[in-house]
């Protein structure tokens, strides 16, 4: 058994596909809309302008596009994974570039920029590959929606999708 596959790691995991699958649908149907999301082992919360029954029907079709095997809804190209993964790479390109051998300053600057240039290139497909691959699991089965919890925080709309494994 891998860490991936202890309980509480995948209910994490099939959380955030049902989040992204619940912010995908909500986009198709408002382009331009902003969401943030944020999983968690026990469902997920959106912050958000965006009403209850919209979010109870993205949620819902969300969870039966994804049994049906619609994989990538699982998939959201603006997910936090593929914003750690450019900072990552970036932060890697920046230590190579400046550091080792010594060069002139210039040269340091021009390897620096190609470094980094190189990690945004990469960081977003690399980045989606690690949601397909570690951060979400596509697989929902039995998962389900207890409830949906609405509320406002200093003018925020937020919703907090409550889910259970099994």
């Amino acid at each position: 058994m891998s860490l991936l596959d202890l309980p509480f790691i995948a209910a994490i995991r099939r959380n955030h596909a049902l989040e992204h699958a619940t912010v995908n649908i909500l986009s198709e149907r408002c382009p331009g809309l902003r969401l943030v999301g944020r999983s968690d082992w026990d469902g997920f919360t959106l912050y958000g302008p965006v009403e209850t029954g919209d979010v109870q029907v993205a949620v819902s079709e969300g969870l039966c596009r994804l049994h049906a095997g619609e994989h990538g809804l699982a998939i959201h190209p603006r997910c936090g994974t593929n914003l750690a993964t450019g900072v990552v790479l970036a932060g890697l390109a920046g230590h190579a570039a400046l550091s080792g051998r010594r060069r002139s300053w210039w040269e340091k600057l021009v390897e620096f920029g190609v470094g980094l240039g190189a990690a945004f290139v990469v960081a977003q497909p690399l980045g989606t590959a690690i949601q397909e691959r570690w951060t979400t699991l596509s697989d929902v089965t039995g998962l389900r929606v207890v409830h949906i919890q609405h509320s406002e925080r200093n003018g925020l709309i937020v919703h907090r999708i409550k889910t259970a494994q099994g």
